[in-house]
Formats: structure tokens, sequence, C-alpha cells
């Protein structure tokens, strides 16, 4: 009987592997098989090792069909699989790449009837949901209970979800606003659950849970599918929750070819539900991990990267790495004592200045800080010396609906007949719409003095809303005072404590960050002791988000959390507001999670490639504080050798 023998020709490798990889890159991406840990410290090139590992799959003599890539955004799976495109001259349309949720609509697609769902499901989005959820509420409401909106809920039934824990739990550690009302949000929550079966609808989360479970209950389309995707690699490994940690151990299977890139010391997403331990005990959970290091940083400087990596090594729980620069030596980190903050928003705008008038463009500038409502006095002090700036952690600071919310009520006590600010306010009320709203301006527009009309106006409106709106007419009684002509920071905190808070409780899931807002308002407010010299303030601060005048061409400087900021890099990086309390968050330190904000310093500090200002202010803001507040821990813990102290009269 004549033996057949396959010959193949040596691979011709289109790409130079050792050429276009540093040498850490290099032994990642020619890892062989078995589980992976690629640890991508900050700017040594994570997506480049993902995009050759690919490239190499593939010329190594892997079908495009036989990988599965899982990344965090549809865009950066495309812009990968285009990149491997573009290195081995050759289409790669098989392959499947995509966010955990993408990935999960193709397999339901084929397989829903195993899990209970019926062919055609539609896809609930984040307001499908919401609005899903507000008609349970309805349905299970009961009178005189404050509950949350959709969109609250949403957040809650996610976050049990995803991390696994019970509803419970989540509102008694996360929600402890509503832990009165556990019972009731738990019984909205079931009948969630089954209207979504009823319409054959499927939320975000269910497609998670519904690959998990198809997984689990049928073994042999797990088996298919583990040796369909031979290779498995997963970007951004630290922000997986344990949902998407468990699919994935599923999905790869006896043949255990996964690898997972990402960077402890860049776990900043726990609110978020992101499971830090999934990264940081990859190892232990996959026997024979191989693990791979990358440390050369191209983007900053070896002075930042001494206090980057000084800084972070004040963390217990990591794998420890020191990352080294790639450039030549730059200028020393400055760190920056500032009386207050507004002396730290004017040394912010004096140092862009001049380094805008040294040639430095706008657009290579950024300012981070902890929390939104920090960028306040920043955003009033950029319009007004002609600083042209974009927001990127949300709207601009008085374009936010709390805070024109908060002034609305103000409005109508400085001026009676805005008739714009009373519709705002009178939609806030519980049972109140456009349509009352309307008949109660009717009704005491035109009048002298439409704050007094209001309290014959319970006529026009519908029982329902009665007992709020009563409520709203003590308010205004209260604010009409002629002591809040003359204090609007007592007015602001009297509108906040009198039912404001609650509602901003029951209908944003960030509530907490929108009440430092306001916070921080009625901080700036205490500068003005009469109420029409604010409002007029505010007003025109909110006209525009970017100075009138401004020269935009030269770009525009960047405000963002850190948060946001993660991936991104400038220039110059001018990170505000390190002090206890702030930057580590008085929150965090409270629920023990300092090396979690270490690594978000430790994030926005590698955000700087040439120049980095670490800036504090030494005298309290809070609302009614006073005296001294201490830096962070994070610049108070460097060595001094990292770093060099500014005086403000040195600029």
């Amino acid at each position: 009987m004549k033996k057949y023998i396959l010959h193949r020709e040596p691979r011709a490798f289109v790409v130079d592997y050792e050429k276009d990889l540093n040498p850490e890159q290099h032994a990642a991406v020619m890892h062989g098989d078995g589980p992976a840990l690629v640890l991508a410290g900050a700017g040594t090139g994570k997506t480049r090792v993902v995009t050759y590992r690919v490239a190499r799959l593939i010329e190594a003599g892997s079908l495009a069909e036989n990988i599965l890539l899982l990344t965090f955004t549809n865009k950066a799976a495309r812009e990968m699989l285009r990149r491997v495109e573009f290195l081995i001259g050759k289409n790669i349309s098989g392959l499947f790449g995509g966010t955990f949720h993408h990935v999960a609509n193709l397999l339901l697609r084929q397989h829903c009837l195993l899990i209970g769902y019926k062919q055609g499901f539609s896809i609930l989005d984040r307001e499908d949901s919401k609005e899903l959820f507000d008609a349970c509420v309805a349905d299970v409401y009961k009178k005189e209970t404050i509950l949350p909106k959709g969109s609250v809920l949403v957040e809650m039934s996610s976050l049990s979800r995803n991390t696994d824990a019970p509803m419970g739990d989540v509102i008694l550690q996360r929600f402890p606003h509503f832990a009165h009302v556990v019972e009731e949000v738990m019984k909205i929550d079931e009948l969630y659950g089954r209207k979504k079966l009823q319409l054959n609808l499927l939320d975000f989360d269910d497609l998670l849970h519904g690959w998990k479970k198809l997984f689990v209950e049928h073994p042999k389309i797990r088996e298919y599918y583990a040796i369909k995707f031979r290779h498995v690699l997963v970007d951004e490994y630290q922000d997986t929750n344990r949902l998407q940690a468990e699919i994935i151990a599923l999905t790869t299977g006896a043949t255990g070819n996964l690898m997972v890139v990402g960077d402890d010391a860049q776990s900043i997403y726990s609110f978020r539900g992101a499971d830090f331990e999934n990264i940081l005990k990859f190892p232990e959970k996959h026997a024979g991990t191989s693990l791979y290091k990358l440390t050369t940083n191209y983007r900053s400087t070896p002075q930042i990267l001494h206090l980057a990596n000084s800084s972070i090594s004040h963390n217990r729980r990591q794998f420890p790495k020191d990352l080294h620069a790639v450039s030549g030596a730059g200028e020393f980190p400055y760190i920056v004592a500032l009386r207050d903050v507004f002396e730290q928003a004017e040394f912010v705008s004096s140092v862009v200045i001049d380094l805008n008038a040294d040639g430095r463009s706008f657009d290579e500038i950024s300012v981070l800080y902890r929390s939104h409502f920090q960028s306040m006095e920043l955003q009033m002090e950029f319009q007004r010396k002609g600083i042209p700036f974009e927001v990127r952690s949300g709207l601009t600071f008085f374009e936010q609906a709390h805070i024109k919310d908060v002034l609305s009520f103000l409005k109508i006590i400085a001026n009676p007949h805005d008739e714009i600010s009373w519709k705002r306010v009178l939609k806030l009320i519980p049972g109140i719409g456009n349509i009352t709203a309307a008949k109660v301006w009717s009704f005491i527009q035109g009048q002298e003095n439409p704050v007094e009309a209001v309290f014959d106006a319970y006529q026009t409106v519908p029982k329902k809303a009665l007992n709020a709106f009563n409520l709203f007419l003590e308010m205004l009684s209260v604010l009409k005072q002629e002591r809040y002509l003359g204090m609007p920071s007592g007015a602001i905190d009297y509108v906040m404590h009198h039912g404001y808070e609650d509602y901003l409780y029951a209908t944003y899931p960030n509530a907490e960050m929108r009440i430092e807002d306001v916070t921080q308002m009625m901080k700036f407010a205490q500068r003005y002791d009469l109420l029409e010299t604010f409002l007029s303030e505010m007003t025109l601060q909110g006209l525009a988000d970017t100075a009138e005048g401004a020269d935009a061409s030269e770009g525009k400087v960047i405000l963002s959390t850190v948060h946001q900021a993660k991936g991104l890099e400038w220039g110059v990086v001018f990170m505000i507001g390190l002090n206890d309390g702030k930057f580590p968050s008085a929150k965090s330190l409270k629920n023990d999670d300092e090396e979690e904000e270490r690594r978000l310093f430790y994030v926005g500090v590698t955000r700087a490639k040439e120049s980095l200002y670490l800036c504090y202010p030494v005298t309290a803001d809070d609302w009614q504080a006073t005296g001294a507040v201490r830096p962070s821990r994070f610049i108070r813990e460097l060595p001094g050798d990292c770093f060099e102290e500014m005086a403000v009269e040195d600029v």
C-alpha cells in the first residue's frame, strides 16, 4: 500500500517581526501554544503586539476563521484587523473580531432557541432598557414611595448581573440612598426580566449571560466553538468583569490558546464592574501561563517615568515592572502648591498662555482631574483669558442639567417673569409634565408677581402632583425671603437639601458626582453677596464652551477626568486638585480603594510626553470648610529625586 506524504514548502513570512518589534514585543508575538499574559505598560505598544500576534498566527498557518479577537470597542477591532491586512497583504474577513456584545449577538442569532429565546429577537439599547424599567415601575408603584427612575435601575441591574452580586447587596453597597426600598426594586427587576422574555427582547447584559448559558448548558456547542476558535485574544483584559472572564474561560476550551493583553497598573474601572482579580490571578486560573512584560515606553521622558514608577511601587497587589524610556532626558515634573482653587486656575491658564506663545499648540496640552466638578474654576478662567478648550469629561460645567436646574430655582426668585426657568423648575415636580407646566405658567404670567401668584395655581395641577407641588410652594416661600437675595450660596444649599438632592439620586446613576458639582458651585457662590450678580456671572460664563474670540486654529486645550483620558497622550499635562479627599477621593479612602486610586494617578501621570505639572491648593474649597488641606498622599510619598517644586512667583 502506497504512503502519501503531505509536503509543504517552508512558509515565507511577509512580515519581518524581528525588525519591526523590540525584543519584549517580539517574545510575546512569537509565543507558541498555551495561555499567555502580556502585561503592556503605558505607552509600550500594546496595540502593536496584538496586531502583529494576529498577523503571525495567520502567517504561521492558522485560518482567520479560527481566531477570536475580543476588544472593548468595535472601532478598536476594525483598526487592528485593518492593520493586519495591511501587514500581510491579504483579506481576513473570516476572523471573529469585535466587542464581547458583538460576538455574543453573532452566536445567539444562531443558537437562541437553545436558551429560550425566539428567532428574530430584538436588542434593547440603554435608552430602551430605561423606558422598559420605567414601565415596570408604573406597574408596581406605591403611592408616596420614591423609587429610582429607569436610568438608575438599569445601572443597578447591570452591576448586579455583571459582578454576580445579589441585587440587594448592590443597592446597599452602591446605592444606599435606596436601602429602604430594596424589596420594591427587586420586584421591579424581576418584572423587567419577565417582560423581556415575553417580548423576545435582550438587553446588553442578556447577550453576555446568553453566551455563558449557551456554553454551560450545551457542552457540544461549547466544544464546537472551542475547536473553531483555536486562538483567542483579549485586549484590555484588566477592564473585564467577572462574567466576561468566565465567558473567555468557557470559550477557550481544552486547547488553552488564550492570550490576554492588558496592564494591571491601569485597572481603574471597578465602578463599572471591572474585576481587578481577573488579571491579577490569571496565572493561577490558567495553568502553565507564560508571562510577558512590555516595559519599553515610547511616550514619556525618563523623568516622567521615574515619577510614575516611584508612585506605583507603593501598591502591594501588582505585577512589579519599571517602565524605561526610549526618548532622551527631559525636564523634571513640577509640583506646584497654590493658595486655593482660584489661584490654581490662574496658574494653569498663565502657563498655558506662555506655552502657546513659545510655539506649543493648544491641542498638545491637557488638564486632568479626578472629578468633573474640579474643572469649574478652570473653565471660567480659560474663558476670561481667551484660551480655547474642549471638555472631554462631559458637558461644559454650565451646560449640565443639574447646574441649570439649580440656577433655575434661583432665577425665578431674582426674575419672577422668567418663563423658561419657571417651566424647567415645574417639570422637576413629580406628576407635572409639559402640559401642566404650560397651564401653571399661563395662570401666573402677566401677574405683577408670579412668585406670589403661583400659590393660587393649585387648581391647574393634577391631583397626583398636588403633594409634591405643595412641597415646592413651601420651598418657594423660604427662598423668596430677603436674606436669600443676599446669600446665593445659602439659597443653593436650601434647594439641594429640600428635595433636589433626592431627585438627583432617583434620576441619575452618577448622582454623587452631580452633587459634587452643585457643591462646588455653592462654594463659588460664597464670593457673592447679591443673587442677581451671581446669576449674571453664571449665565455669562456659560455662554460658550470655549472663550469668545479665541483662536481655535491652534486646537483646543483638553479638559478631562483621568478616567476619560486613559489611552490618550499630550505633550504637556497638568493634573489639578491633588489633595487627600479629592485625589484620592474621600469615598475611595473610606472603601479601602487606595490602590486603585494610585493606579488612576499613575494613568494620569503617564499621559504626559514631555512636561508634567502636579498642582494642589493649600486651603479648603469645601462648602463651609476652612483651614489648610493636605496635599495628596500620592505627592507626599514621592522621593525627592523625581520632581522639582515650583513657586508661583517663578511663573
